[in-house]
């Protein structure tokens, strides 16, 4: 007789988010979990209750995955057109998740104010504003314009809707840019 593998909350969490990946969170049950471990389904009813605290779960690690894949590297000469241009192309690389973050209304809740408000992005808004030499609210305005753009783009590539061409959503992300920047100039600001 085999032995019986223990399944952890975390050996559930991690498969939860390799299923959502690869199907999509609508293909996401106690079923193609326990499949996708090798185990019946009370195991995974017993690390967690629900499907529901599972896609929790799940999605804690896909918003930890996107955000080291969008972060721009210290080689990048414009971070924010690489943070831009990264966002864009994990909507087309993993449209599953994509779809996951930012497009369902349990989870993908959070409104721009929201996302505005939000501690982590201050980091990015003072490297805004120390780049483009503006304040810290201009850094937010600049930023919601080039968020908007950006997350346009990447949610037309998740859905299908568009081919992902790269050199022309940096052309589109750079107008917005180098837009704002010229607009700024011109503001004498």
């Amino acid at each position: 007789m085999a032995p019986k593998v223990k399944v952890t909350k975390e050996m559930v969490a991690d498969a939860s988010f390799e299923v959502i990946r690869a199907n999509g969170h609508e293909n996401l049950s106690a079923r193609t979990l326990s499949e996708y471990l090798g185990c019946s389904t009370q195991p995974v009813l017993y690390t967690y209750k629900t499907v529901d605290e599972i896609r929790e779960a799940a999605y804690v690690l896909a918003d930890r995955y996107h955000t080291e894949y969008i972060m721009p590297k210290e080689t990048d000469d414009n971070p924010m057109l690489a943070l831009g241009l990264n966002y864009v192309r994990f909507g087309h690389e993993e449209k599953n998740l994509f779809r996951f973050l930012f497009q369902t209304d349990k989870f993908g809740g959070k409104d721009v104010e929201t996302l505005l408000s939000d501690p982590e992005l201050s980091g990015i808004l003072e490297v805004i504003s120390s780049a483009m030499k503006v304040d810290l609210e201009q850094a937010r305005e600049m930023f919601l314009a080039f968020f908007c753009v950006a997350h346009g783009l990447a949610s037309l590539l998740a859905n299908n809707s568009m081919e992902y061409d790269e050199g022309q959503c940096r052309k589109m992300l750079e107008n917005v840019f180098f837009g704002m920047a010229a607009a700024k100039s011109m503001k004498g600001n």
